[in-house]
């Protein structure tokens, strides 16, 4: 859990994320999001929503984690998250999936 929170940190100060429900939707729409992290406390209907995108375009969706472990992570207040560089999408998912 505490090598995903700090590649997760690693990540947004290196700019290889984008936030917020609409961007990232529209970045998976664009092919640009390869991971997407959702707080697990989102609303209902923005887990539909971004798990129904996500699985359209077969990108990989992290969301057992509530807002408040993302917001120290990543020194902001944010539920979605949109990973958009690849080897940091892999890297990320491999140490969930473990």
């Amino acid at each position: 859990m505490n090598a995903f929170l700090n590649l997760l940190g690693l990540a947004v100060r290196a700019r290889k994320v984008i936030s917020g429900t609409e961007i990232t939707i529209n970045g998976i729409r664009k092919g640009e999001v390869k991971l997407v992290v959702m707080a697990s406390d989102c609303s209902d209907r923005t887990k539909k929503d971004l798990h129904n995108k996500a699985s359209y375009y077969n990108v990989p969706v992290v969301d057992t984690l509530d807002s408040e472990v993302l917001k120290t992570a990543i020194g902001r207040d944010r539920k979605v998250m949109g990973i958009i560089d690849l080897g940091f999408a892999k890297r990320l998912k491999e140490i969930m999936d473990n």
